[in-house]
């Protein structure tokens, strides 16, 4: 909320249900928001995109997901990188990157958080949990 001195104003109390605290103390961890009306897990989300609801618990992840889809990106960066879409085992999908070589990150790759996001591009960091069995691929 914008306030005429130039400042913001501070929200009242039960107004700021569903908003991230910036402010938090453990910044190695993901954040996200739980619908209190039908459960669904979100990534920074402002209403719950399954049943419209403006009440959200932000909640921490424990860091643990799966890779549901990555793809090799060459564009604005000196070297080749990837971008993973991981669905976390709380049930929502957040998009970051996974170290490794790009091409050796599949779909199904289970992953776990590793810094909490990159310096450059503000996306969290995983890393493979245990390197797939994976013979002549």
């Amino acid at each position: 909320m914008y306030h005429h001195s130039g400042s913001v104003a501070r929200q009242t109390a039960g107004s700021g249900t569903g908003v991230l605290d910036p402010a938090a103390p453990d910044r190695d961890a993901i954040v996200f928001q739980r619908c209190t009306w039908c459960g669904t897990a979100m990534y920074h989300r402002l209403l719950c995109p399954v049943c419209q609801g403006s009440d959200l618990r932000t909640e921490r992840s424990e860091g643990v997901g799966t890779v549901r889809h990555s793809t090799v990106v060459h564009r604005n960066t000196p070297a080749a990188r990837n971008v993973s879409l991981i669905e976390m085992a709380e049930g929502f999908v957040v998009r970051g990157r996974v170290i490794g070589p790009p091409i050796g990150i599949h779909s199904g790759d289970r992953v776990r958080l590793s810094t909490a996001k990159d310096p450059v591009r503000s996306e969290p960091v995983f890393q493979l949990i245990d390197e797939p069995y994976r013979a002549w691929t």
